[in-house]
């Protein structure tokens, strides 16, 4: 018997609905490339003390390549043991299923089984595939778990999505979020267009997966077209690799939002914090080198804060880009309001104890 959203406890639905701040979690590695228990509780327990509405695990951040080395169960695991036994506070869990049909509905039954409420579906194995076969593989899933659709940019593995494919996605009855990251307005705008179209507005969450965008996505109503009628939609929060790192004031940062939301008066400041955030992220991210060093660059955020060991990641190949650590150094001196190195200085025995 799967698991349907209509399970959930109602304060996990309500944080979800209302919009939080949910980091997409790194994988902590020793020198050898093993995983590191301890610093992997360690950034776990950051994000919950830094007011985190939810954590998304075994996702893109986390790296894909868990599922090639074993780890994939053992990485979910030690982040819903250490989220329960550190708060009693509601989280959103998700975890994240990739590959063709059978192996994303098992490692959907794994995520359901572990106390995971959705998971979030890429679609990177589908390249070719007719939306036919991807409805088909979306609906297998969700015959199982509440499902999160994932828009993943194609400059990491992502594919092209029409409006008419998120229509369809959306009228699948146990899907619960979509998490946009095609960084692309005019493909963000398919997707609302897509759940407009099915009238599914109410019961389908929009979160940001844009680390380009984050903050005008997170302010902006979308009067989207849908057919006959027009509806205005809400991104409401945030999926993000971004808020990976800085988690406390990316938290901050959507209190803040949510404040001035519907008042029909924008503080100019926090409109600058758009470009101020997109900047940061062109340094974290690595666009200069087309997101080789996109992981890294996270990581050696949370190396420079102590949170991490070192910038390891599975694959050897993955580190930073040329010119990449001058970036992050820029951005570092350049917008230290939205660090949150204080609030991990205080705190980092107490999370790695």
């Amino acid at each position: 018997m799967g698991l349907r959203w209509t399970d959930w406890p109602r304060d996990v639905l309500a944080a979800l609905r209302d919009g939080t701040v949910i980091p997409a979690h790194p994988l902590a590695l020793d020198a050898a490339r093993r995983f590191d228990l301890r610093r992997q509780r360690a950034l776990t327990r950051y994000y919950i003390d830094a007011g985190v509405g939810g954590l998304a695990v075994g996702v893109h951040t986390t790296q894909f390549a868990i599922r090639d080395v074993g780890l994939y169960e053992p990485v979910l695991r030690s982040a819903m043991e250490t989220a329960r036994g550190w708060t009693k506070r509601p989280l959103v869990m998700i975890g994240g299923v990739a590959g063709r049909t059978a192996q994303a509905v098992a490692e959907g039954r794994i995520a359901r089984e572990l106390g995971y409420h959705a998971v979030l579906t890429s679609l990177a194995a589908f390249k070719g595939a007719t939306d036919d076969e991807m409805i088909a593989h979306c609906r297998a899933i969700a015959a199982e778990v509440p499902l999160v659709g994932f828009y993943l940019q194609p400059a990491v593995g992502g594919r092209v999505l029409s409006a008419q494919f998120w229509r369809r996605f959306a009228e699948i009855e146990n899907v619960v979020a979509i998490k946009m990251a095609p960084f692309n307005r005019y493909k963000t705008l398919d997707v609302l267009r897509g759940v407009a179209m099915a009238g599914a507005q109410d019961r389908i969450s929009l979160y940001t997966g844009n680390d380009d965008h984050i903050v005008l996505d997170l302010l902006a109503p979308f009067p989207v077209d849908a057919g006959e009628r027009s509806v205005t939609m809400r991104i409401v929060g945030g999926l993000l690799g971004h808020w990976s790192v800085w988690a406390k004031t990316a938290v901050e940062l959507l209190a803040r939002i949510k404040a001035v939301r519907g008042s029909g008066s924008v503080p100019e400041d926090l409109l600058a914090l758009d470009a101020e955030v997109t900047d940061c992220n062109a340094a974290i991210f690595d666009v200069a080198n087309d997101f080789h060093g996109v992981i890294a660059g996270c990581h050696e955020i949370l190396r420079r804060q102590g949170l991490l060991d070192g910038i390891w990641c599975l694959d050897p190949n993955e580190s930073l880009g040329p010119g990449q650590a001058a970036e992050l150094d820029r951005v570092c001196r350049r917008y230290p309001h939205l660090a949150d190195d204080a609030f991990v200085r205080s705190n980092l025995a107490r999370w790695l104890g």
